[in-house]
């Protein structure tokens, strides 16, 4: 599929023009684009130092789609719980949860259709999600086995009856113990890849608890209300106390992981089926646990 584009005022970067001419790609996919030959100017193949004029044509050839194929695979997982309807998984930092472009293989999805059958509402890409946590958080998720089991569970996070604890290191000295942070959020108009506190974005609430000051870090309990892509993320930034370690949203000098410290502790809902009230707890990963233990002997207040 061929677009075309004509520069009227922009000028700049090719790759910041290409992204407001065409919204629809992310800026990191455009460059991919111009570097493969995909989008020219002027007909020429050009580099993406390139800076556009007034009247440059811009044409984009898309390339197909690749379907990604869901392939079950034997990758250990961390099953804190199950039965015939229900799993809770303990998910690694750095595991996707489904299947993607640039992810297609790896994944806990995959790692999950070798274990068991799982619930076809969320299409081939997703079964059995009912909720996500990004590549590089930790902890735990529930996974629906059936279709039964998968509405139910959607439903409890739409009324908000699910507890939803994560831990959070963040950078600086909160100030008052406890917290919500209401703050709508969608897709930051700056960087496609990210999110950020938007007027009309999706309503989003986080509850936050101070749980021990450092003299330059926080640690903090983490509250889901709602759960928008990113959330605590953002909200945390939003504050001006940035998660430790994230790579989209805090600062450069941060103390060095894999990724933010961030970790879905505490999970709860009722089962699908039995409508037993489930609570489980996992301990922080070794990393997250370790780093805290630095930083009571070197940032103790």
């Amino acid at each position: 599929m061929t677009e075309q584009k004509k520069v009227t005022s922009q000028v700049g970067r090719i790759d910041k023009a290409a992204a407001e001419l065409f919204p629809n790609y992310s800026r990191s996919q455009l460059k991919q684009w111009i570097l493969t030959g995909n989008l020219l100017v002027n007909g020429q193949k050009i580099k993406p130092k390139y800076r556009v004029k007034e009247e440059d044509l811009l044409e984009l050839d898309r390339p197909a789609v690749q379907n990604i194929a869901v392939e079950p695979e034997n990758i250990p997982l961390d099953i804190v719980y199950e039965d015939a309807d229900v799993l809770v998984v303990n998910k690694p930092q750095g595991m996707v949860v489904h299947p993607a472009p640039g992810h297609p293989k790896h994944t806990l999805v995959n790692a999950l259709l070798y274990h068991c059958p799982l619930s076809t509402i969320n299409g081939e890409y997703r079964p059995g999600i009912v909720h996500r946590i990004d590549k590089d958080t930790s902890g735990l998720l529930m996974v629906a086995k059936n279709d039964l089991a998968h509405r139910n569970l959607a439903l409890q996070l739409k009324h908000k009856s699910n507890v939803r604890e994560y831990m959070a290191l963040v950078h600086g000295r909160i100030k008052p113990d406890k917290g919500k942070i209401d703050a709508p959020l969608g897709r930051s108009p700056k960087d496609r890849k990210k999110q950020a506190v938007v007027a009309g974005g999706r309503h989003a609430v986080t509850h936050f608890e101070v749980l021990k000051r450092y003299r330059n870090y926080s640690l903090v309990k983490c509250i889901l209300e709602t759960g928008r892509t990113h959330q605590i993320r953002v909200h945390m930034k939003y504050i001006g106390h940035p998660l430790v370690g994230d790579p989209l949203y805090g600062p450069s000098k941060t103390i060095k992981g894999n990724g933010q410290f961030l970790h879905a502790g505490k999970l709860g809902f009722e089962h699908p089926v039995t409508h037993e009230k489930m609570i489980f707890e996992v301990p922080l990963p070794d990393v997250f646990a370790k780093t805290l233990k630095t930083l009571d002997k070197a940032d103790a207040i």
